[in-house]
């Protein structure tokens, strides 16, 4: 899967500038993209992502930082409005009423029944308290 011309148009000025406040430039937003949309394309581990994407550490770092800062929040919604507006998406909405139950003992409820003994307490092998 790759970044097209016409999708990198669409969300560019979403994207942060690339000039960084401090150190140098960053890598081009489309080749960072394209290698989180290979990694949960195919599931591959951040470690054994191919080199010609660059440093995995890189790519994801910036995924984690767009995701704090609301980058990628922005970008979903605004390509969702978009969507909407041109009548590409079709709403479907489902409901399921399915209830899964758990045992009560799952939930950390005592067993029913007698409490069990305390632990007797011996006394200790030092001398009593006067």
């Amino acid at each position: 899967m790759s970044f097209t011309d016409v999708q990198r148009a669409r969300i560019e000025s979403l994207l942060p500038d690339r000039t960084p406040r401090r150190g140098g430039r960053w890598r081009d937003h489309r080749q960072v993209i394209d290698a989180i949309a290979f990694k949960y394309g195919t599931g591959t581990p951040w470690t054994d992502l191919p080199e010609h994407f660059g440093s995995w550490k890189g790519t994801h770092s910036r995924l984690r930082r767009w995701a704090a800062d609301g980058t990628w929040e922005k970008v979903f919604t605004t390509l969702l409005a978009r969507a909407d507006a041109e009548g590409d998406l079709d709403w479907v909405v489902a409901l399921d009423s399915t209830i899964v139950r758990a045992h009560q003992y799952a939930a950390g409820a005592r067993p029913k029944g007698p409490r069990p003994a305390s632990r007797t307490i011996m006394p200790s092998d030092g001398p009593a308290a006067a």
